[in-house]
């Protein structure tokens, strides 16, 4: 045996052996996609679109929330203390409720502030001044945290605030709350919908690619069945195929995506900028990109997979 052969009676040996197989076949998977660039690209570009848009509903529904204050912003609930309750009595129930672990923050308005407010708001400012006394009670306005703001929850914190003795009115419209989760609700679950389709069109997609692939290697195949070559060896060119198939549709989904909210990003700054708001349109962060890339390239895996497992059996030397 010469020196720089492989002893392949040595289980270090078969291993080594192995593994250069597999870098032999990852790479030369790689090449023939090189060599057949124009139909190849066409298939991963299909496939960059077919990812590209669920992944882009997605980020978008993301900045939406962003704008909104996470859609947990708008969770406020005012509670009108009696009038028996003086300021400090007020200012005192409002540092017990920033200790509760659902509650964000708490504003207190004393009863001239809700008295001014009053004022400037409803444009009764001269008619309120005949008033001998001010009618209005001490308000409290709670905000829930984010964890502790969904409709279920937000009711249960309502009953809970109104059992205080120092609680006349405990006020919030429960309705846009669930409208605001209800639109979320369908937004993701719109979003996962299109990803099974999209992602059902991409195994489609990349199944029929292998199918072919393996139609047009049919002699080949046959050959090296006949040599001894098992079903393993032989699905192994296909598996890596698939492979890059997802990672590089994957790669153009991301480009598209980033392109995308390029070409975005200065018109919504601008539309932000006329509402006085700092918001910019954000892209996609490092683990959800990983998260694209890890998911198509499963999906590249796992259409290959499906398509050699059926047609492979198929062909048997005569």
């Amino acid at each position: 045996m010469s020196r720089g052969a492989i002893d392949s009676s040595k289980p270090g040996s078969r291993l080594t052996a192995y593994l250069i197989n597999h870098a032999q076949v990852f790479f030369s998977s790689l090449g023939k996609l090189y060599r057949n660039p124009f139909s190849n690209l066409m298939t991963i570009a299909v496939i960059g679109i077919a990812l590209a848009f669920p992944v882009g509903l997605y980020v978008l529904l993301q900045n939406i929330q962003d704008v909104s204050g996470g859609w947990n912003g708008a969770t406020q609930i005012s509670l009108f203390t009696k009038l028996s309750i003086s300021d400090q009595q007020s200012a005192d129930l409002g540092d017990q409720l920033r200790q509760r672990n659902e509650i964000d923050s708490v504003l207190v308005l004393t009863r001239a502030e809700a008295m001014s407010e009053f004022k400037s708001l409803s444009g009764f400012g001269e008619a309120l001044e005949v008033l001998k006394s001010n009618p209005l009670p001490s308000v409290l306005i709670i905000r829930p945290k984010p964890a502790f703001s969904s409709p279920d929850k937000v009711r249960h914190l309502v009953k809970q605030l109104q059992a205080l003795p120092e609680a006349d009115i405990v006020q919030l419209d429960l309705k846009w709350v669930e409208r605001l989760y209800t639109m979320m609700e369908i937004g993701q679950r719109g979003i996962y919908v299109i990803t099974i389709l999209l992602a059902l069109a991409v195994l489609l997609t990349i199944g029929n690619t292998i199918r072919l692939d393996i139609q047009g290697r049919r002699d080949e195949i046959i050959i090296i069945k006949l040599i001894g070559a098992t079903n393993a060896f032989i699905r192994r060119p296909f598996l890596y195929t698939g492979f890059w198939y997802g990672l590089l549709g994957g790669i153009i989904a991301l480009v598209m995506i980033q392109v995308s909210m390029g070409l975005l990003s200065d018109p919504v700054q601008r539309l932000a900028g006329l509402y006085d708001s700092g918001f910019e349109l954000r892209s996609m962060k490092l683990n959800e990109t990983l998260i694209l890339l890890g998911f198509s390239m499963s999906l590249g895996l796992i259409g290959s997979w499906l398509a050699v497992g059926r047609h492979l059996h198929e062909i048997e030397p005569g």
